[in-house]
């Protein structure tokens, strides 16, 4: 029997997106990217059905547009990044329409479930082969040792625990 050959992809980051987004006071949604990051993917097949993803994000990078915000996130009240530079995530499957994996934040790995489209493969004026996918879902940011909380004054809390993830990616085959 014959070994398949692996592809490697790996991810653009210029035309990538790291999102989440959180209730805050309950009454609005605050968004957060995280700017620094990288990734590839392996695949022996052109639908990405046995891809395993590997990605990795430098938490020093959130951006909030908020810079007091931000600090605050960066502080072991949250991510803690001075102990817990990078979050990470290596997936356990891909079926087209589920990608489940491992997510690390904060030094606490748990299994995560995301919604995922494989929008296709392209063709740019450069000559480079590239993939795109979207993947959506959600975490509870406790179960990874953020539980920085407050309560406002009419006792609502100040961040939700429910975190919505938002992944924009393309990848370059290499």
């Amino acid at each position: 029997m014959q070994k398949q050959k692996i592809t490697i992809w790996k991810i653009d980051p210029a035309h990538s997106e790291i999102e989440f987004k959180v209730k805050h006071m309950m009454i609005s949604t605050v968004s957060g990217s995280f700017e620094k990051f990288e990734g590839h993917l392996e695949t022996t097949s052109d639908d990405f059905k046995d891809a395993k993803f590997f990605f990795s994000a430098n938490v020093d990078s959130i951006n909030t547009k908020s810079k007091d915000r931000d600090t605050h996130l960066r502080s072991d009240d949250f991510f803690g990044a001075a102990t817990h530079p990078n979050l990470t995530f290596i997936s356990k499957s891909f079926d087209g329409e589920t990608l489940v994996g491992d997510l690390t934040l904060k030094g606490i790995t748990k299994e995560i479930k995301l919604d995922g489209d494989f929008n296709g493969i392209a063709h740019d004026p450069y000559g480079q082969t590239k993939a795109g996918f979207e993947f959506e879902g959600q975490l509870n940011r406790k179960d990874f040792g953020l539980t920085w909380n407050a309560m406002t004054e009419a006792g609502s809390v100040v961040v939700s625990d429910k975190v919505r993830l938002l992944i924009s990616v393309q990848f370059i085959k290499q």
